[in-house]
């Protein structure tokens, strides 16, 4: 275990500096100017140039990546074009506001979505599994920006039941983790009903049957632990891309999230903030793999990592 853990450790370093290489060269290959952005339309060409010595835009590609990556390994992500804030600071101040939103949506998602899949797979051809299979169709189908402003639009103006947008108590992030999970709802159902019809047809479920458990004992000890290994794998890889697949659901509802921010930083042009967020994205994806794989040796002790 130390061995495999190790090397994913290593992998992980590898990952996560590509990462920041390819992040760093498409910004750059934007069309546009941060300088004049900061600067304003009206600023001379003096005033422009200054503002790109002080941001050290100036400098060659090599030096300024070097640059951002020493001070990133040392905590320090830069600062603000626009604001001339510590990112890490603005960063933190949103943070809270997204893992909210990921969370409740991971918990809606792994919640509905196992338990539809278990009720489908045990109950096949019913009509709870056509209806399952339906609202999974739907999930993987709708975009998210249709389905948060369909939402809005019954639940908060036509119902007014949820405001439409901010984070200001729990009211406010009803809409936003509906609408974020219910892709991930669905991924996470059809998965586990494939994992638990495979399990469902082993032989050591028959001996359990044939010795007389009781259904639901023989769902819960036997098959549902052993089905789960795969829909793990979901839910983990369901859990980073809710955190760093925000983005849309954040602009939705005006959520004072990285999701929002990112975008901001993008269409202003806010170099080191977009690389911060990346960066960061890149991580939170490297540490819900790493802990999945070792999760799963508590799920099967039949799994050794060499």
């Amino acid at each position: 275990m130390r061995r495999y853990l190790i090397r994913r450790l290593l992998s992980a370093v590898v990952v996560l500096f590509a990462v920041a290489v390819v992040s760093f060269l498409m910004l750059h290959l934007i069309p546009g100017d941060p300088a004049r952005s900061v600067a304003g339309l009206n600023a001379d060409d003096a005033e422009v140039e200054a503002i790109r010595t002080q941001l050290g835009l100036d400098r060659p590609l090599p030096i300024q990546f070097a640059t951002f990556l020493g001070n990133a390994v040392q905590g320090d992500l830069g600062r603000s074009i626009k604001s001339r804030k510590p990112v890490a600071m603005e960063l933190a101040d949103r943070l809270p506001a997204t893992v909210h939103l990921a969370l409740a949506a991971a918990l809606i998602s792994t919640v509905l979505g196992i338990l539809t899949g278990v009720l489908s797979a045990v109950r096949r051809q019913s009509l709870l599994d056509v209806c399952s299979t339906v609202l999974a169709i739907g999930g993987v189908s709708l975009p998210i920006y249709w389905l948060g402003l369909v939402l809005i639009l019954v639940f908060s103006v036509q119902f007014q039941w949820f405001p439409t947008t901010g984070y200001e108590g729990p009211r406010h992030l009803v809409l936003p983790a509906v609408t974020l999970g219910y892709y991930s709802t669905a991924v996470i159902s059809r998965m586990t009903r494939s994992s638990m019809l495979e399990v469902l047809s082993m032989d050591y479920i028959r001996t359990a049957r044939a010795k007389g458990l009781a259904e639901r004992a023989v769902i819960q000890r036997h098959a549902l632990k052993n089905a789960m290994i795969p829909t793990v794998t979901v839910v983990g890889l369901q859990l980073g891309a809710l955190l760093s697949g925000a983005v849309i659901t954040e602009t939705v509802f005006a959520w004072p999230g990285i999701g929002k921010y990112a975008v901001d930083a993008t269409l202003g042009r806010d170099y080191p903030v977009v690389q911060a967020v990346v960066l960061l994205m890149a991580v939170i994806f490297t540490t819900v793999n790493l802990a999945v794989d070792l999760l799963y040796a508590h799920l099967d002790p039949r799994i050794r990592y060499g």
